[in-house]
């Protein structure tokens, strides 16, 4: 064999590689789209409430299919839920079986569908001023904690926006 000979032979090796890693990135990619595009989050919103909106769009943005309920008693749908107060925030969505209480970043939502831990849902309480839809999209959140809580109204950190902001 030449030279010529193994360059090209190392230059094909190295191709065939490059078109393998891309290709098992695209099917990673493709099953994350699948994964979420395919969970559908039901959102009970006010109809005035534009933080609300925004925060569907950063669901949408991570491939939720969500499908928005506007309503003048959101706090209705709290109630025959029993989301304790000291829980509750602007708007009240399902997915699959769960709560999600507010401003829950999607990554928290997909760890959740992942994991399937036994609790009632997700919140945050209140309207952090760093959680998606109370900022621009794509800033991380910072400042609060996402809660876990169970249908005792037992909670736990299930994540922390803790960071300083820089």
């Amino acid at each position: 064999m030449n030279k010529t000979t193994i360059r090209i032979g190392i230059a094909l090796v190295l191709t065939t590689l490059f078109i393998m890693a891309c290709s098992k990135e695209d099917q990673a990619k493709s099953q994350k789209a699948t994964t979420t595009s395919s969970l559908h989050l039901v959102v009970y919103k006010s109809p005035t409430c534009n933080c609300c909106t925004d925060w569907e769009q950063h669901m949408r943005n991570a491939g939720f299919d969500v499908e928005s309920i506007v309503t003048n008693n959101v706090t209705q749908i709290k109630v025959e839920n029993d989301i304790p107060l000291e829980l509750q925030s602007c708007h009240t969505a399902f997915i699959e079986g769960y709560i999600i209480e507010g401003h829950v970043p999607a990554k928290d939502v997909i760890r959740l569908l992942k994991e399937r831990p036994d609790i009632k849902g997700l919140t945050a309480p209140g309207m952090p001023q760093f959680s998606p839809g109370m900022q621009p999209e794509g800033l991380k959140p910072a400042g609060y904690d996402v809660l876990a809580f169970d249908d005792m109204g037992n909670t736990n950190i299930f994540s922390s926006y803790r960071k300083p902001l820089r």
